[in-house]
């Protein structure tokens, strides 16, 4: 993986005492916004799973294919939760190669890196009167949801796409140190207008080989060691997130298998061995 010779300088509010799962996804990404303490945890999991970058490339990929799917069928409000650093592309520059112009895209991460750095992104190239990143808590629905709406981007009352990619198997825990990432997911989907869509990927063991499966639970104690411990889902528990949002075609499935006719030609030939352990759907709100 690369590594830069010197680490940039944190900007104000970072804390380098402990890994931050959004420095070491882009650390798997090939991107350079982290620093030695991610890339030690990185890794430390790759030695467990040598397939993590490929299964975070293949994860990337299917948001690629779900913002060209909700283009095609007319959205074109975007609100992407725990969007993490704008590394290997990002949810408005897909939008604009479908149609150029037309989407607006609200970035939301409470990871001070990834906050600054989808700002001096956007400042360079994006359109300040349809992208904007802004610094949030998921777990405060009603609180980001006001947030969202102060950016004067996004008309809450018409179909958004929400996208929750990659986020909820980091365990989100209440102030007692409940997990609530279903309780929060219920909330969003009430907040969401009619017509409005959810995109959901998340890490699983359910179904996966068994060799998998026992280096997804060594992964699972190494990120306990992070910011942010993990929880996996099954296929019916993730699949119970969507509520009673009809789930577009193919349903819940693994995320090289979601919409493969999206692919920008860039995807690679899937193995399913290698890339199974997360699984994607859309679901869409009556």
């Amino acid at each position: 993986m690369p590594e830069p010779s010197q680490d940039p300088f944190p900007p104000k509010g970072v804390d380098l005492g402990r890994p931050s799962i959004a420095r070491v996804y882009d650390y798997y990404l090939g991107g350079t916004a982290n620093w030695a303490i991610d890339r030690e945890l990185g890794d430390r999991a790759m030695e467990i799973m040598p397939q993590a970058p490929a299964i975070a490339r293949a994860n990337r990929r299917f948001l690629f294919r779900a913002v060209r799917h909700l283009m095609r069928l007319g959205v074109r409000q975007f609100v992407d939760l725990g969007a993490g650093l704008p590394t290997m592309d990002h949810t408005h520059a897909v939008a604009d190669s479908f149609e150029f112009g037309t989407a607006k895209v609200v970035y939301v991460d409470n990871e001070p890196v990834a906050v600054a750095h989808s700002q001096i992104l956007l400042e360079e190239k994006g359109d300040p009167k349809r992208h904007t990143a802004i610094n949030a808590d998921i777990r405060a629905p009603e609180r980001l949801w006001r947030q969202v709406m102060d950016t004067g981007l996004i008309d809450v009352s018409q179909p958004v796409a929400l996208l929750l990619i990659a986020v909820l198997h980091f365990q989100q825990l209440d102030e007692n140190g409940d997990e609530i990432g279903a309780e929060i997911v219920a909330r969003y989907r009430d907040l969401l207008s009619g017509g409005s869509y959810l995109a959901v990927s998340h890490v699983t063991d359910d179904g996966v080989p068994d060799d998998l499966a026992d280096k997804l639970a060594e992964a699972k104690q190494l990120y306990a060691w992070s910011a942010n411990p993990m929880i996996w889902r099954t296929h019916k528990q993730v699949d119970a997130l969507f509520g009673d949002f009809e789930l577009l075609d193919p349903g819940l499935t693994w995320t090289y298998a979601w919409h493969p006719e999206e692919s920008d030609g860039a995807d690679p030939v899937p193995d399913e061995s290698r890339e199974s352990v997360i699984c994607a759907a859309v679901g869409r709100k009556p």
